[in-house]
């Protein structure tokens, strides 16, 4: 039942409801919050994943034509290093955590104890497939719940490892995958589950939330924006240019946490392009449409969309593409204005707009003027510099003088704010994530503390001594 794909509307209904109260009901027997039966399945998600490694670099080549080494570092290795991550932490973040107690509650003691929610809805999508979709199951198995994933249709083949996987490994009253188009995601999101985590775009974002809001289901949103780079007049040029065709070109542009656009100081803005031009070549060769380890873009529509931002401003690198193949060579245009496409919304794909200033306080106050981005990146060896831009810009998460390296530390928590998302996980970040934080206070029976009660004399008057 990990593999599950109805034919009609009523199928899915009966099928999903019925597999969710499956999940409830074995969550009702308490077996997921043993520490044992936890840390058993997380190793058993590890041995699964290495078995199963061959088979997820193929899937992903032939989804996105990712390359064996971008597939295994940014979709394998890392969900592999995460649960290695948790499994070393896993006890001491379960334990149940001592915390003070105020002198007016005399004779008591405070802990608070991670509690899971239940069975958890993971909505993954089609741009790291596969990590997109381990990576906050690993969450939610390390915090004690049950859990059903819906990866993402535009990437068939991985969607079919990923519940390949799943089915080989737990029962799927435990984990289960779900597989099917946008019907299945509805009709997944009209059943009442106690957590939704859902990786996306803002306008489906809004849906889920809407869902969400009629059971009041819990939610986390990772979803993206435009995710500005800035790069001052006094940055290392040479390794900047690097660092941001690495962020932005990885995946053909599709991620989340890409450079979107950079502000360049007018003075460096010619020897910036000409770095990017030749970090470009070193990445991806003379002509990275024939190079067979640079990955396509997901869709014929997505593609369409992307092509017609290679019309504005003035090309100045790439440009070219093939349809046939769904490539796009990685491209920058300069000259670009508010009202072009390729600054509305998301690029989401290997174009990179730049723009020019003069006052590092102007980018600041335009990027303050937009949605709140999911990533920020300032390139600079000025420290004030880089602490102006770090106290005023308000985003989900950057670096200084690197891009993307950030998503990729178990002790950062990754998310976004506004409306790049909402809460945060990775490493302990993950397991909070997906654990209700249960307030318990124990309090003794030797004693009473008689004025906390109305009848007695003068209580009025001590109390306010305490409370003052």
């Amino acid at each position: 039942m990990s593999n599950l794909e109805p034919n009609s509307n009523l199928q899915h209904e009966n099928i999903y409801s019925a597999l969710i109260h499956k999940q409830k009901a074995f969550f009702g027997t308490h077996q997921t919050k043993s520490l044992a039966f936890r840390k058993d399945a997380l190793n058993k998600l590890g041995d699964a994943i290495r078995k199963y490694e061959q088979p997820i670099i193929q899937a992903l080549k032939s989804d996105l034509n990712k390359s064996e080494f971008e597939a295994y570092s940014t979709e394998v290795g890392i969900v592999l290093k995460e649960i290695r991550f948790f499994l070393k932490h896993l006890h001491t973040w379960a334990r149940p955590k001592k915390v003070k107690t105020p002198l007016t509650h005399f004779g008591s003691k405070s802990s608070i104890y991670a509690e899971p929610y239940g069975v958890v809805l993971i909505i993954a999508p089609w741009n790291f497939p596969f990590q997109l979709a381990i990576a906050p199951l690993i969450g939610a198995i390390a915090a004690g719940n049950c859990a059903i994933i819906k990866p993402s249709e535009l990437t068939p083949k991985t969607s079919e490892i990923i519940a390949a996987l799943v089915q080989e490994t737990y029962a799927d009253e435990y984990i289960a995958v779900v597989q099917g188009n946008v019907g299945a995601s509805q009709a997944l999101l009209r059943e009442k589950t106690d957590y939704i985590f859902f990786t996306g775009s803002i306008p489906v974002g809004k849906v889920i939330m809407e869902a969400a809001a009629k059971h009041l289901t819990p939610v986390t949103l990772e979803l993206g924006g435009k995710s500005p780079c800035i790069v001052h007049k006094d940055a290392n040029l040479k390794l900047a240019a690097k660092r941001i065709a690495w962020g932005k070109f990885m995946n053909a542009g599709q991620t989340c946490v890409a450079p979107d656009y950079i502000y360049v100081h007018r003075s460096v803005t010619a020897s910036l392009i000409t770095h990017l031009k030749d970090a470009i070549q070193q990445l991806y060769g003379a002509n990275p449409l024939e190079n067979e380890n640079y990955t396509r873009v997901v869709s014929d529509k997505h593609f369409m969309r992307l092509e017609a931002m290679l019309h504005e401003g003035t090309l100045v690198a790439g440009g070219r593409s093939n349809r046939d193949t769904l490539r796009i060579e990685p491209t920058i245009l300069t000259d670009v204005t508010a009202n072009d496409l390729v600054m509305q919304d998301e690029i989401f794909g290997p174009i990179l707009p730049i723009l020019e200033y003069d006052r590092i306080e102007d980018v600041l106050q335009e990027i303050d003027s937009c949605s709140k981005p999911l990533a920020l990146y300032i390139f600079s060896e000025n420290r004030e510099i880089q602490q102006q831009v770090l106290t005023h810009a308000s985003f989900g998460g950057g670096c200084v003088n690197d891009t993307v390296y950030h998503f990729t530390t178990p002790y950062l928590p990754f998310g976004g704010v506004g409306s790049s998302g909402m809460g945060n996980y990775h490493g302990k970040a993950g397991f909070d994530l997906f654990s209700h934080r249960k307030s318990v206070l124990r309090q003794t029976t030797l004693f009473d503390i008689p004025f906390r009660y109305p009848h007695i004399k003068d209580g009025l008057k001590r109390i306010k001594m305490f409370l003052k």
